[in-house]
Parts: C-alpha cells; sequence; structure tokens
C-alpha cells in the first residue's frame, strides 16, 4: 500500500492517451491585435496565429518562434510550410478543397513525400465546427463555447480537442487554421 505522504507522478504513457484541449480567442492576455491565441485549460498561451497579409499566416508557438508558415493558393489550395513566412523552408502538407457547400465544407490534406497518408476535415468554417478524420478515426475536433441560458452563441471563441495519436498538435492547429480561411 502506498503511502499517504508520497505525491502521486501520473505514468507518461497515461498522459498520451488523454485528449488535449485547447481555446482559442482573439481576446487572450500577450496577443497583438488581429492574433488568435489557442491556450491551454489554465489559459497559458500555446499557440499564436498571427496574419501576414490576406493569403499569408503564420504560426508561432507561446514565445514567438514561428513553426509553419500557412500560404493560401488560388481554387482553394493551402500549403504548409516549416518556418517563418519569409523564409518558407521545406513543404509540409498541401491541403484542397474537395467540397465547398453554403453550409459544410470539405479539405483532403496531403503530407508531403507520403503519397499513402491523407487527411481529411469536414465542417462549417462559419460556425468554426470542424473534424480532423484519418481514415475511421477522429485526430480532432473543434466547437464553439457554449454556456447554459445562452440564447446566442459568440463565435469568437472555439474549443479544439485533440485526441490521442501520432500527429503534432501544432500540424493540427495549423490544419484548422487552414480550414477557418476558408
Amino acid at each position: 500500500m502506498a503511502d499517504s505522504e508520497t505525491p502521486y507522478h501520473p505514468d507518461l504513457e497515461d498522459l498520451r492517451r488523454i485528449p488535449v484541449d485547447l481555446f482559442a480567442s482573439k481576446k487572450l492576455p500577450g496577443l497583438s491585435s488581429g492574433d488568435l491565441g489557442f491556450a491551454d485549460s489554465s489559459e497559458n498561451l500555446v499557440f499564436i496565429l498571427r496574419k501576414s497579409s490576406s493569403s499569408l499566416k503564420s504560426l508561432l508557438d507561446s514565445s514567438g518562434v514561428p513553426l509553419f508558415s500557412i500560404s493560401r493558393l488560388h481554387n482553394g489550395m493551402w500549403e504548409l510550410h516549416k518556418g517563418d513566412v519569409e523564409k518558407r523552408k521545406e513543404l509540409v502538407l498541401t491541403a484542397k478543397r474537395t467540397s465547398n457547400k453554403f453550409s459544410k465544407t470539405e479539405l483532403k490534406v496531403s503530407f508531403a513525400g507520403e503519397s499513402s497518408q491523407h487527411l481529411v476535415i469536414k465542417g462549417c468554417p462559419f460556425q468554426k465546427s470542424c473534424t480532423i478524420y484519418n481514415q475511421d478515426s477522429i485526430v480532432a475536433q473543434t466547437s464553439l463555447m457554449y454556456k447554459l441560458r445562452q440564447i446566442y452563441v459568440g463565435r469568437s471563441k472555439f474549443r479544439l480537442t485533440i485526441f490521442p495519436g501520432s500527429i503534432d498538435h501544432s500540424l493540427v492547429v495549423a490544419m484548422v487554421a487552414m480550414f477557418l480561411q476558408g
């Protein structure tokens, strides 16, 4: 039997099996005007999405280091590169809009160098809701922040739930940013 004075330390394998919630808002502390921040449940800033122009965005970590640059191309296509917008290094993935109806949009995401793995993003950008699928499993999902007794649900805050798996959280945030762009 364990001593009651001994602190509990969770196993790292157990922590990898727990879904992670990130909360997105433009009103988090430490954000510049026009930035979209992603914070954890303790309101610690994790990622920042910064708009460089109408077709370019940068995904930064909490200290402001550029992780990815997101480029919107023509005809519903996006490219995700490592690094800053000015120094787009290596191509990580491309996304192409496969369906665009009034209330439903679908993107097909292809990783650079891997012709076999594809992700599909389905949802409605206006409602800031989407689900990212890897074949038959859910990778991540967004939803608006509802409150009890709230008649009108604002679109300025939403939740991103990332389910356990092998995809990096920063890649998931970048894919959600591509989806919401358009």
